[in-house]
């Protein structure tokens, strides 16, 4: 199969096009650079160093003996995003490439705009050169668990059957998200839908949980294709950084309480996820909604997890909670598409957390304590201008 993933620079986007190459299939990737923008501008670069694309592609070349494609461009870009397409023909794209972090949604009014505009007129641009194109492409978009927020019902898998006075329908998940970046993640879920219906594409939305981890098979082949470790207040996901946090001797910062209940997955099933869905496509003008989480844990539960791991002290500090969200609620998720397409889970486990201790021991000395306190607060006026 022929597939395009888009974000190929990143987290995420790196190991998934490693691992669709591995498995066999011609793999295209596409990136800005602009997260690697971010870093400068925050001060907080990847735990573990990550080589130019260029050099992580011929590394891959070299190792392995499989090429993958590059396209250098913004899918802010209609142009560009058209001739993409049209070059490379995928068969599936895979979608990471959005502004990613919810903190850094919520700094002020420009990155707030800046989040949804980038994130919105980005997957627009790729839904109109996909129907204008190929409408047979299989598009699989990375969303997010967020969209939901915490009702105090079941999360379903992107739909809801609701009976209202008498009459039945099928309707989406009614979506109350935490910040501006969710609240873009929610537009996207919504323009898909609606181009699946009007247009008759065929879309997967893999509505995800906290990603943790930093290594695949594919990446530990050699130090130049590292993915990215994360671990700042603003991209680094919660465990990375209780990880970090306790080799420096550093407290684990729990925001509030802790009780707040989040959807965790292995970045091994990631990718693998993300095979699934690929090899098991959408029909046309079906808008098909994943839960891509394996398990759940409180954010105080996942600090005592790394604690018990760590052979040493650890203490963890409760701070004033800079998100608005509530301490404790309600949080029952299925996520059974998945497993029954062929995932077979990671479970969070000491052997994990173990190997998360020893990067984190190698790389140590470039980390940035200032970088891991909370600096966002969702309450915050903002920039005015």
């Amino acid at each position: 199969m022929r597939v395009l993933v888009l974000g190929g620079d990143g987290y995420l986007g790196w190991p998934t096009a490693l691992y669709l190459s591995q498995a066999g299939h011609d793999v295209a990737v596409a990136d800005n650079f602009v997260r690697r923008q971010y870093d400068f501008e925050l001060g907080a670069d990847s735990l573990v160093p990550i080589e130019s694309l260029q050099v992580r592609v011929e590394t891959w070349r070299q190792v392995t003996g499989k090429s993958i494609e590059m396209f250098i461009g913004d899918l802010c870009d209609a142009e560009f995003t058209y001739q993409m397409i049209k070059d490379f023909r995928p068969e599936a794209v895979v979608h990471f490439a959005e502004q990613r972090a919810a903190p850094y949604s919520m700094i002020d009014r420009k990155h707030a705009v800046y989040t949804q505009v980038n994130n919105v007129v980005g997957t627009l641009n790729l839904l109109y050169a996909i129907k204008e194109i190929d409408p047979d492409i299989h598009l699989v978009k990375l969303g997010t668990m967020g969209e939901y927020g915490t009702p105090n019902i079941d999360i379903e898998e992107g739909w809801l059957e609701l009976e209202y006075k008498g009459r039945k329908d099928r309707v989406l998940y009614p979506k109350r998200p935490g910040s501006f970046y969710h609240l873009s993640k929610v537009h996207d879920s919504h323009n898909i839908e609606f181009a699946c219906r009007i247009w008759g594409l065929r879309a997967t939305d893999l509505n995800q949980g906290v990603v943790y981890g930093q290594q695949t098979a594919e990446t530990a082949l050699d130090d130049r294709l590292a993915t990215r470790f994360d671990y700042d207040a603003v991209f680094g996901t919660v465990l990375n950084r209780f990880v970090i946090q306790a080799v420096l001797g550093h407290p684990l910062t729990v925001y509030g309480s802790g009780g707040q209940t989040r959807g965790i997955i292995d970045i091994r099933d990631t990718v693998r996820c993300i095979e699934l869905a690929c090899d098991n496509p959408a029909e046309p003008g079906e808008f098909r909604v994943f839960n891509q989480m394996t398990e759940s844990m409180s954010v105080l539960d996942i600090a005592n997890t790394v604690a018990e791991a760590f052979p040493g002290a650890v203490t963890i500090d409760h701070l004033d909670n800079p998100r608005v969200e509530f301490e404790q609620h309600y949080y029952n998720v299925t996520h059974t598409a998945l497993v029954k397409l062929g995932l077979e889970p990671h479970l969070l486990s000491d052997t994990l957390i173990t190997s998360l201790f020893d990067i984190a021991k190698r790389y140590g000395d470039r980390a940035n304590l200032e970088a891991m306190q909370p600096r966002v607060n969702w309450r915050g006026a903002g920039e005015r201008r």
